[in-house]
């Protein structure tokens, strides 16, 4: 017997922002990746690539954090007017729209542009080197792969482990930007 959802627990609306919030955030990246890659040296190729690398990883951080915090924590936090825990509370209890966004939106985007990032970096290393294309372009790939799956293995970890703390940090950083106005 299969159980089919209710229309009731379909968020279309957050869909619907979340295709346009991915759409917009990979122009954006792309753009700062094709722009700026083919026309700097490789050292700055492969740090730009780390860079969007590392991002990827930190929101995959933020996401499981998210999602495995202890809201309770926080409540205790607010009722002594500690900055920020109000802004962890409302993550947590957005914990699935948080993590989505965080792991599926940065996360999948930042993948995307560092593989691309890779194939210039690829080229760069083909003309500049006159190697064999077919193996810089495995090892770039490789490189870029094993990175990002291995900075993600090791911040699950820890993510879990110490939820909380990243949660609150996190919502301390948001709840900064949200108060400059």
């Amino acid at each position: 017997m299969k159980k089919s959802i209710s229309k009731k627990f379909v968020d279309y609306n957050w869909i619907l922002k979340i295709i346009i919030i991915s759409f917009l955030i990979s122009i954006l990246f792309s753009f700062i990746a094709e722009t700026a890659i083919p026309n700097v040296n490789i050292i700055f190729g492969v740090l730009l690539t780390l860079i969007f690398i590392f991002i990827g990883i930190i929101f995959d951080m933020i996401g499981v954090s998210v999602a495995s915090a202890d809201e309770s924590k926080f409540h205790s936090m607010a009722s002594k007017k500690i900055r920020g825990a109000k802004m962890a509370i409302k993550l947590k209890r957005n914990a699935d729209k948080v993590s989505s966004f965080c792991n599926d939106v940065v996360g999948d985007i930042c993948g995307i542009i560092s593989g691309s990032t890779g194939t210039v970096i690829a080229i760069k290393l083909i003309e500049i080197f006159k190697v064999n294309d077919l193996l810089v372009t495995l090892i770039v790939v490789g490189f870029i792969s094993s990175l990002t799956i291995g900075g993600k293995a090791l911040v699950k970890g820890i993510a879990m482990r110490k939820s909380d703390k990243i949660l609150f940090i996190f919502a301390k950083f948001l709840n900064f930007f949200r108060n400059i106005n």
